[in-house]
């Protein structure tokens, strides 16, 4: 919800959704998902900032080396951080903003980003949960207008725990907007 307390990235993701679908009178579809390129950097950089998980599936090193001049003896649990990573300001520039734009036309597509992993042990539910993601999200900006209550930021401090909850419960404010309230009047 990092959206919320940038209402012109909101706004950006609602002009790209109603461009894409025409003047709405349909919810977004998955065949609409490979148009929406801004929506796609929205997620991309939610990712970043709040991976699904802090640390990858644990691993273990076939045989002794050495990383960055540490000497890892073989059969040695590894596990990669990938919040540090993500948050790393020698890879990203202003690590803890959000800033969809960074994934705009492949920019960063030199950068250590890894929410699902990487290589042969990446997440193979990677394409689904970015499609389920992206029809929720696109769908919940497509159909209501949303406001912070109040003049306060949100608060998107992360608390403890396996998927690093958020510290403070998440209060918004939504109106649905006038096609989702004309579309729900034509059900009988």
């Amino acid at each position: 919800m990092g959206y919320v307390n940038n209402p012109l990235v909101l706004e950006k993701a609602r002009q790209e959704i109603d461009a894409c679908v025409g003047q709405p009178t349909r919810l977004i579809e998955v065949n609409d998902l490979p148009k929406l390129h801004y929506l796609r950097c929205i997620i991309m950089e939610t990712f970043r900032l709040y991976p699904p998980a802090p640390l990858l599936v644990p691993h273990e090193s076939s045989t002794d080396c050495t990383v960055d001049g540490f000497h890892i003896p073989e059969g040695t649990m590894l596990l990669v951080n990938t919040f540090a990573i993500h948050m790393d300001p020698e890879l990203w520039d202003e690590p803890e903003s959000f800033i969809p734009e960074r994934f705009q036309n492949g920019k960063s597509e030199d950068k250590m980003f890894i929410p699902f992993g990487m290589g042969r042990r990446r997440c193979p539910a990677e394409n689904l949960g970015m499609q389920m993601v992206g029809l929720a999200l696109g769908t919940i900006i497509q159909c209501f207008d949303w406001k912070r209550i109040g003049e306060d930021l949100v608060d998107m401090t992360e608390g403890s725990g396996l998927t690093l909850p958020k510290e403070v419960p998440l209060e918004a404010s939504y109106e649905p907007r006038a096609f989702v309230v004309h579309l729900l009047s034509g059900i009988q």
